[in-house]
């Protein structure tokens, strides 16, 4: 495991051309891509690792990821996704395939297998629904249609600002079409079997919104990710991070941990540094923030330097739900217990919108959704280094205001009250997985469960949220969600550019590299 340089007051004695505050796949891509075009960079990043939602965290013989669950395309060397990976990476970032079957969907009177390839997610889907066969076609063109209009919409994003406006109305119009409606809108056009949309749509949690509520865009990018298969990254999900920070450094970059940014230095309407938590103060002609848009301009930027134009525009989104998640340790490892890589969705009904209303209304409800995802099993380089244990993670909605009232206190010091809460959900939470997972109930030998709370401590989310700002129709509209801002020389990286995802956090890095350098850094992923 790669050990992270602390911050050191040294640094403020160097020159950097760029800060990038915030160490996600976003602030990485970023400072990688700038790094690889003569940039001196500098990551600092609050946390004690870098990585974002990448990082792994470990206790005893055990190690789990808190975000990485599977990635798409990755095992295509000619994609997109790929190459950009091999670039950052320097071509270290190694993958492994999972199983054809990629998600179980079930429901409390049938599962339903999302298979790769295409072809055969499509028969599956056909033989689950035999009179759908038309409107399960039509489905396919619609999911690539979204996609292919997607890519203008999103170069759009790092054009300079007055091509930008000229183009942006011929670059999005198609787009458009399918982003301004809902999943649910575009579904129900094509059938009334409420039972298909729920199958359909049942890997809403990939981005956080049930399907009356979320940009079919968004669904359509999510489904067509997996379309040809899930990948993990060897090694665990930090892989991604060590990788990338290495190549950083290689090319004269530098990276710091415990290096808590307190405010981003606004002089005379232009970025020129930073000040950290610390006092410290370090400058450089770009800053680039990795933070998330609500984190940028709500706590790094003094209100007097605000822009009059973006508390208006921060009302026009909204931050998403959080979530609890329950990782668990197995002493017998995953194929002596014959754990399969295919991640679960658990629903207890197919009506998403109305399991989530009513565990909102009630927490005592069902869970509206419980995702169990095998890291161990995913990982072909797993056995190197815990041969003999197993992982598994199980994953639940949540809200911000049921934890409230422990905010104030300290990590791992929220009182007896709190601890109980926590216990009661880690049974329900093992119920589920039990009836799920039948074979594991002897080799359970370490839980843990990480709350809202827990995420606002360690991902830096203000209430915890788990994809930054919802996925709406709206959401799509908000021309401000770019990489330039309004601040001269203050760039935004990250999933509020683009949207959720490790790979589209990735490629918002891209774009926003783009911007900086005013250049299309797409020809570098030429092969």
């Amino acid at each position: 495991m790669k050990k992270w340089n602390n911050y050191c007051s040294d640094l403020t004695n160097e020159s950097f051309d760029a800060i990038i505050v915030g160490s996600g796949i976003g602030g990485l891509t970023t400072a990688a891509l700038l790094a690889l075009n003569g940039k001196r960079v500098l990551v600092l990043e609050k946390h004690f690792k870098i990585g974002g939602w990448t990082h792994t965290f470990r206790r005893d013989n055990y190690e789990w990821d808190v975000g990485i669950h599977y990635i798409g395309d990755v095992h295509k060397p000619w994609s997109l996704v790929r190459r950009l990976f091999d670039l950052v990476s320097d071509g270290q970032l190694k993958w492994s395939p999972m199983d054809a079957n990629y998600d179980r969907i079930i429901f409390p009177d049938q599962a339903y297998n999302l298979t790769a390839p295409r072809e055969q997610f499509l028969e599956d889907m056909i033989s689950y629904f035999p009179m759908e066969e038309n409107a399960l076609k039509t489905y396919m063109t619609l999911i690539d249609k979204a996609v292919k209009n997607s890519k203008p919409y999103f170069t759009n994003k790092a054009m300079p600002d007055l091509m930008g406006r000229i183009t942006y109305p011929f670059m999005t119009r198609k787009f458009f079409q399918l982003a301004d409606r809902t999943t649910y809108d575009v579904l129900s056009e094509l059938t009334d079997n409420e039972e298909m949309i729920g199958v359909l749509t049942g890997q809403w949690g990939d981005h956080g919104l049930p399907p009356k509520r979320s940009s079919f865009a968004m669904h359509a990018l999510v489904v067509r990710h997996y379309l040809d298969g899930g990948n993990y990254p060897t090694g665990s999900s930090r892989s991604i991070a060590e990788t990338i920070s290495t190549l950083i450094e290689k090319q004269g970059g530098k990276l710091a941990v415990n290096a808590a940014v307190d405010e981003i230095i606004i002089n005379k309407g232009t970025a020129v540094g930073v000040r950290l938590a610390s006092g410290d103060e370090l400058n450089a002609e770009t800053i680039i923030s990795s933070t998330g848009v609500m984190n940028t301009y709500e706590k790094l930027i003094s209100s007097k330097q605000l822009p009059s134009s973006i508390p208006a525009s921060l009302q026009s989104v909204q931050k998403t739900e959080s979530y609890i998640c329950l990782h668990i340790g197995l002493n017998r490892s995953a194929k002596d217990l014959g754990l399969k890589n295919t991640n679960l969705w658990i629903y207890p009904g197919y009506d998403h919108d109305q399991n989530v209303e009513n565990f909102r209304h009630d927490p005592d409800a069902d869970f509206p959704v419980v995702y169990i995802s095998f890291p161990s099993a995913k990982d072909e380089a797993w056995e190197q280094e815990h041969a003999g244990y197993a992982t598994m993670e199980a994953i639940t909605m949540s809200k911000w205001d049921w934890y409230r009232k422990w905010q104030e206190k300290p990590w791992k010091k929220r009182g007896e009250e709190y601890e109980n809460e926590k216990e009661k959900l880690s049974t329900r939470i093992m119920d589920v997985v039990h009836r799920h997972a039948p074979g594991i109930k002897e080799a359970v030998d370490y839980m843990e469960l990480s709350t809202p709370l827990t995420i606002r401590d360690l991902a830096n989310y203000q209430q915890g949220e788990m994809y930054g700002v919802y996925h709406t129709p709206q959401r799509f509209r908000q021309r401000w969600l770019k990489p330039r801002t309004k601040i001269k020389n203050l760039f935004l990286t990250g999933q509020d550019v683009t949207t959720a995802g490790v790979t589209s956090a990735l490629f918002s890095g891209l774009l926003t590299a783009s911007a900086v350098l005013n250049k299309n850094l797409t020809n570098m992923m030429k092969s």
